[in-house]
C-alpha cells in the first residue's frame, strides 16, 4: 500500500515546472523563518496538476528537519490515514505531526504552541466558520494557523468546495491571510490523467451546464458511455481485475428503496461508501469494489479507472442541450446549510454540486467509464458518444 501511496505523493521525477516551484517556494519559505514574522504561499491547482506531489516534496524537506517546528495538517479524514501512513517510511517524520486543523488549533491555542511552518493540504477543506459539533469555536481555520505559524503552506483548488461551512473563494482566503505577506504559486497542468486538455475542458464543460458535445477522441485515454450501471459496473470489476484501482463513483440523490438507502439503478445496486475506523484508506481497499465512492472517501486520491453514476440531481435540457443541475433532488443537505456571513445563491448552490461530479470524473488516471440516472441524459451522452 506505501509503494502505491510512494508512487502518487512522492514521485522522484518531477516535472520542470514543478521542480521550479519546489525551489521558488524553498527560497520563499527560508526568507520569511528568518524575517520571524508571519507569512504564507498559496498553491492554487485544479483537481489532478500535481499540488500535493510538491506539497510532500516540501514536507519531506522542512518535517525532517528538527530545527524546525512543524506540523502536516489535513481536513480531509482518509488523506489523513494516506499522510499517516507515509510518514511511517519518511525518514525523520513523525506521525504525531500530521493532524487534523481542528486538534492542532485547539491544543495548540490552549498550551501556547508556535510554530515555523504549517503544510495544509486540501485546504478547500478548513472550516470558515463555527462548527461546535465538530468541536471548532473559532471564526476561521486558516487565521487561527496563520496566528500559530511563521510559514503557512495552503494547497487550494476553488473548484473542489463543496459544502457552506467549507466556503472559500480567493477573496475570502487574502482576506484571511490579512496584512500578512504572501505569495502565490499556480499550477495547471494535468497530472493525474492522460487527457488531452480538449478532454479535460469536455468535462468542466459538461458540469458547468454548457452545450454537451462528442467527447474529444484525442488521446490514449479511455471514455465509454454505458446504457446501464449494472453493464458500466462489470466493466469495472474486470479493470479492477487486469490492471487494479478500479471503483464506481456517485454523486448524491438516489431514492431510497424498501428502506435502503444504496445507490439503485437498473440492475445496479451497491451501498454508499463507510468511514471506517482502520487505517488502509476506502481507496485502496479491495473490499471496496463493492461499495460506490463519494468525494469523502476519494478526494485527493488516484484511481487507474473509474466508473461514474450521474445521479438523479442532474438532467437535460433539451432546448440548450446541457447537462442541468437540480439541487431540491441532492440529498446530501450538509451543501444547504446557512450560515450568518455569508448568503449563498441557487447557482452558488449548484456550482458546489457540479464542482462533486467535477471532482469525481477525474479520479481515473487511464479511464473514465459514465452513466446517468436520468433517462434523457444518459440517452444524449450515449447518442454523441
Amino acid at each position: 500500500m506505501n509503494q502505491i501511496l510512494k508512487e502518487q505523493f512522492l514521485i522522484d521525477t518531477l516535472s520542470d515546472d514543478q521542480e521550479h516551484i519546489i525551489d521558488e517556494m524553498n527560497a520563499y519559505i527560508a526568507d520569511a523563518i528568518k524575517a520571524n514574522s508571519h507569512s504564507a504561499a498559496i498553491i492554487n491547482g485544479a483537481a489532478g496538476t500535481g499540488k500535493s506531489v510538491v506539497l510532500m516534496h516540501l514536507v519531506a524537506k522542512y518535517m525532517a528537519d528538527k530545527k524546525y517546528r512543524t506540523a502536516l495538517v489535513v481536513n480531509h479524514p482518509e488523506l489523513f490515514k494516506a499522510y499517516k501512513d507515509l510518514a511511517a517510511d519518511m525518514p525523520g517524520i513523525n506521525q504525531r505531526d500530521i493532524t487534523r486543523p481542528t486538534p492542532l488549533i485547539n491544543k495548540a491555542q490552549e498550551k501556547n504552541w508556535q510554530y515555523d511552518v504549517i503544510f495544509v493540504d486540501e485546504a478547500h477543506l478548513l472550516l470558515s466558520k463555527p462548527e461546535p459539533y465538530m468541536h471548532y469555536h473559532g471564526e476561521n481555520q486558516l487565521v487561527d494557523l496563520m496566528n500559530l505559524a511563521k510559514f503557512v503552506v495552503v494547497v487550494y483548488d476553488f473548484a473542489q468546495v463543496f459544502q457552506s461551512k467549507m466556503y472559500w473563494s480567493p477573496m475570502l482566503v487574502k482576506a484571511a491571510i490579512g496584512d500578512y505577506p504572501y505569495k502565490e504559486f499556480d499550477m495547471n497542468f494535468q497530472y493525474r490523467m492522460i487527457t488531452s486538455d480538449e478532454q479535460t475542458a469536455w468535462m468542466d464543460h459538461l458540469t458547468a451546464e454548457q452545450r454537451i458535445t462528442p467527447f474529444p477522441n484525442n488521446s490514449e485515454f479511455e471514455f465509454k458511455v454505458f446504457d446501464t450501471a449494472g453493464e458500466l459496473y462489470q466493466n469495472i470489476i474486470e479493470k479492477n481485475k487486469t490492471v487494479g484501482l478500479s471503483r464506481v463513483v456517485a454523486t448524491s440523490g438516489f431514492p431510497r428503496i424498501d428502506g435502503r438507502h444504496n445507490v439503485e439503478m437498473d440492475s445496479f445496486s451497491l451501498p454508499w461508501d463507510e468511514w471506517d475506523p482502520q487505517r488502509t484508506h476506502w481507496a485502496k481497499r479491495e473490499s471496496s469494489i463493492t461499495q460506490v465512492g463519494t468525494i469523502y472517501t476519494l478526494q485527493g486520491f488516484d484511481l487507474n479507472y473509474v466508473g461514474m453514476i450521474i445521479g438523479p440531481s442532474f438532467g437535460y435540457d433539451e432546448k440548450t442541450d446541457s447537462m442541468t443541475i437540480i439541487p431540491e433532488k441532492y440529498s446530501h443537505k450538509e451543501i444547504f446549510k446557512k450560515r450568518k456571513d455569508i448568503t449563498f445563491t441557487t447557482d452558488e448552490y449548484k456550482e458546489f454540486i457540479g464542482n462533486v461530479l467535477n471532482v469525481l470524473m477525474k479520479r481515473g488516471k487511464y479511464g473514465l467509464y459514465l452513466t446517468a440516472y436520468d433517462d434523457a441524459l444518459r440517452q444524449r451522452l450515449m447518442k454523441l458518444n
